[in-house]
């Protein structure tokens, strides 16, 4: 049994340029209805000591992790045992940079790939060349409060759904590269990641699902979806490969909406809301939901589908806007 616990994967303490210690940071978020943070402080893993205390003062679990704060890009280390040095990594052997961190036991995630770049923020644009996207675990496609109206933002996702094209599995999430400070009254993004019920190393738990593609984003309600074939009983969720026998096949894909998740932390417009499906053929359909209406399904067809994920839009701070959208569910050719 699985359940979707809301992380947020991207903070800084004052061990880097933060305004929290851990302790005061996980207590915030937990008062902000998380479960789960990722400690990524710059070039850094001086904060981790204090993870046992802040765990246990906060009732939230604690990600250890590093961002790589170079001069051609910012990179997080998801779930490292220890430290793993960039100095030597230069702007075209990032990939020899991923590879230690996979050796640290970590996740190698692209940080917000189109921030603004010096001189408002070293190293903060993507600049890296990435040899083999399919060494790299995730992406951050969302950054910052209220981020899907953001140009940086966009152009994130977009490049997310191009490498999704390209057959690249690459899982996306949010990041709001979190320094302790309020936002105000924007929206917050949210990435749910969904875990076994019995986990006991939550650790390697959040970063099983991070690679598993098992992740929803959200600035308001909780996004999930499976697939069922035809002729076929079993369902398949986010992150999931589906083998199909036949192109002429057809999917029943179920999206369902948790309304309940944060309830208390987000507010939507009134104003209709509509539930989309896409894939690498583009727009599949397209479907009205409301408050009331917490699930709606949609006949696809599997001809040259590799991949269908789910958006959900709707209105936030009078503005029309992408509201969530779940990592996909994979279909391949098989037995």
């Amino acid at each position: 049994m699985r359940k979707w616990i809301p992380c947020e994967l991207h903070t800084h303490t004052v061990n880097s340029d933060g305004e929290l210690t851990l302790t005061e940071l996980a207590k915030k978020a937990r008062d902000m209805g998380f479960s789960c943070i990722a400690l990524t402080d710059h070039n850094t893993i001086s904060g981790h000591w204090e993870r046992d205390k802040a765990q246990a003062e906060s009732g939230i679990d604690i990600v250890r992790g590093l961002e790589w704060t170079t001069f051609y890009g910012h990179m997080v280390a998801m779930g490292i045992d220890k430290y793993v040095d960039w100095r030597e990594i230069g702007p075209k052997d990032i990939d020899r940079g991923i590879a230690n961190i996979h050796q640290a036991r970590g996740l190698a995630g692209v940080a917000h790939p189109f921030c603004m770049g010096s001189p408002m923020c070293t190293g903060c644009y993507w600049s890296y060349e990435i040899k083999d996207w399919s060494k790299v675990d995730y992406i951050e496609v969302w950054s910052e409060p209220f981020p899907s109206i953001e140009a940086k933002n966009i152009r994130a996702f977009r490049l997310w759904t191009d490498l999704l094209n390209q057959g690249y599995r690459l899982t996306a999430v949010s990041g709001r590269d979190w320094h302790g400070g309020d936002c105000g009254s924007d929206p917050v993004s949210v990435t749910y990641l969904g875990i076994e019920e019995d986990a006991k190393d939550m650790e390697k738990a959040v970063k099983e699902a991070i690679a598993g593609g098992r992740a929803s984003l959200t600035m308001g309600p909780l996004l999930l979806m499976q697939a069922e074939l035809e002729k076929d009983s079993s369902l398949y969720a986010l992150g999931d490969i589906a083998y199909i026998k036949c192109r002429n096949q057809k999917a029943k894909v179920t999206v369902n909406i948790d309304y309940s998740v944060r309830k208390d932390k987000w507010s939507l417009d009134d104003a209709d809301m509509s539930i989309a499906l896409f894939g690498n053929v583009g727009k599949l359909c397209e479907g009205k939901i409301s408050r009331e209406r917490s699930e709606i399904s949609f006949e696809v067809p599997l001809e040259n589908l590799k991949w269908v994920r789910a958006e959900l839009y709707g209105r936030m701070k009078n503005i029309d806007t992408m509201i969530a959208f779940t990592n996909p569910i994979y279909f391949e050719e098989g037995a």
